[in-house]
């Protein structure tokens, strides 16, 4: 099983492709837990109808599954609690012009 410092890694692959800026940074990734040669993630979107979502979704499946020693991902999305540009990173606010 990778450890989390590489799953974070394989998370920051996955982009929004609307505001072309990672998941990771973006503050849509609520939890992280592994278990055996599974990763259970929670995670969220910037609105509940994302147009995004289903891509950002499979996205995140098949970058975790890329991992050497995981099996399966699970991806679980979340609305509670809801995403706020206060979740992102100072480098995701920078790029996208948030001050």
């Amino acid at each position: 099983m990778p450890d989390q410092d590489a799953i974070v890694d394989a998370l920051k692959t996955v982009m929004d492709p609307e505001l072309n800026v990672n998941v990771v940074d973006l503050g849509l990734v609520y939890t992280i837990q592994t278990r055996e040669d599974e990763v259970d993630i929670e995670m969220t979107l910037t609105t509940p109808a994302c147009p995004a979502g289903p891509e950002i979704l499979k996205n995140t499946v098949t970058a975790l599954e890329k991992l050497e020693g995981v099996s399966k991902a699970n991806v679980k999305l979340v609305m509670s609690p809801p995403w706020s540009p206060d979740r992102m990173t100072d480098a995701a606010r920078d790029e996208l012009g948030i001050f």
